[in-house]
């Protein structure tokens, strides 16, 4: 599944490092090759962001007001973050802050998104 918007490719990269510090640590995982587990949370978090209906407006995941993960993707995220969070800022800066800039980002809320969604949204003709 391919992301095609700019910010969700950045939010998809940060994962993939932050994970990828994560794995190495806990799991020896290689730098360049991650265990099944961690590839497989992987994998449902790109899902997860390919489906976001925010797009380029998507807030942090802890401040926005719809819930995509399970509660075990969930706890493993939070996981993952408290680990290589602070480690972000040393290994991959550029990463780091934009993700820290993005947490001042606000949600517009659930229903007003999906409006303007349909709204992009060309109407389908009814043909007679």
């Amino acid at each position: 599944m391919e992301l095609e918007k700019r910010r969700l490719k950045r939010e998809f990269l940060t994962m993939t490092k932050m994970v990828g510090m994560y794995c190495v640590r806990f799991h020896n995982g290689a730098r360049d090759k991650l265990c099944d587990e961690c590839e497989e949370f992987l994998g449902y978090a790109q899902r997860r962001l390919a489906k976001c209906p925010y797009e380029e407006k998507k807030p942090t995941c802890t401040n926005c007001p719809i819930h995509c993960y399970k509660k075990a993707q969930k706890q493993r995220a939070s996981e993952i973050m408290r680990y290589a969070g602070p480690r972000m800022l040393t290994r991959h800066p550029y990463l780091a802050i934009t993700h820290i800039l993005d947490g001042f980002r606000k949600a517009p809320p659930p229903m007003e998104q999906r409006q303007l969604k349909k709204q992009r949204q060309p109407k389908e003709k009814i043909q007679e």
